[in-house]
């Protein structure tokens, strides 16, 4: 269980101080903890995760529509969805480092659950949900607009390189393709390398847990290179 220091580390973290100690706990419980206790006095984080991933999509609509005047309904959609998805909550999640901080059963630990997409941005959304519950909708505004709704010209490009940088090489005539270099480690924690490869030549490198990540990575380091030429 949590010692007094490690919740007010990662309370400096978010920037947000719990009146409700319980509630920040059970945002960061997974269910495999929760079962694994012979007394039920932990709850997991399921049902503030429901909640979040509601005061998530209102947050994050209201600002897509005051801040994007000139934005149509169906862009805004688009840009939120891919903001809000879970690979980009799982991104956020990472940079607060909130995998160090979930509850997990032995097993899930073991398999690689705390670095697990699906496991972290859950969590993610229970934390917005839990300061909600705590604090207000502003105080959730606050968290959501600081790590996730920011630097978003640089996030966009993230999460959309794959896509931006077909669309570049499509115009110029070339081929892409992502070749797998390695793959390490043991099943439940693999590390892939892949490289991005224009027209037979290495342009760019990703690693990631999966092939899908890893070429996201190499698509991004391209883009950010911004060469006059992408051969």
């Amino acid at each position: 269980m949590y010692k007094q220091k490690e919740l007010k580390k990662l309370e400096e973290k978010i920037g947000y101080e719990f009146k409700d100690k319980g509630l920040m706990v059970q945002a960061l419980t997974h269910s495999s903890f929760s079962n694994e206790q012979k007394i039920n006095k932990f709850k997991n984080y399921e049902r503030l995760e429901f909640l979040g991933d509601a005061v998530l999509e209102l947050l994050s609509s209201r600002f897509f529509y005051e801040n994007y005047p000139d934005m149509s309904e169906g862009q805004m959609t688009r840009r939120r969805s891919s903001m809000v998805c879970e690979p980009a909550l799982a991104f956020c999640a990472r940079d607060l480092s909130l995998g160090n901080f979930i509850l997990l059963g032995k097993g899930e630990e073991a398999t690689g659950g705390r670095m697990r997409d699906s496991i972290i941005s859950d969590v993610m959304e229970a934390v917005i949900g839990a300061i909600y519950l705590d604090g207000g909708i502003e105080k959730a505004n606050e968290f959501v607009q600081k790590f996730i709704l920011s630097d978003l010209e640089n996030k966009q490009l993230f999460y959309d390189s794959k896509t931006i940088l077909q669309e570049k090489v499509q115009k110029e005539g070339l081929d892409l393709v992502y070749e797998l270099v390695s793959e390490s480690g043991p099943d439940h924690d693999k590390v892939f390398i892949v490289e991005a490869v224009i027209d037979g030549k290495t342009v760019g490198k990703g690693q990631g847990r999966n092939k899908k990540s890893a070429e996201q990575q190499a698509a991004y380091q391209v883009l950010i290179m911004q060469k006059p030429s992408l051969c």
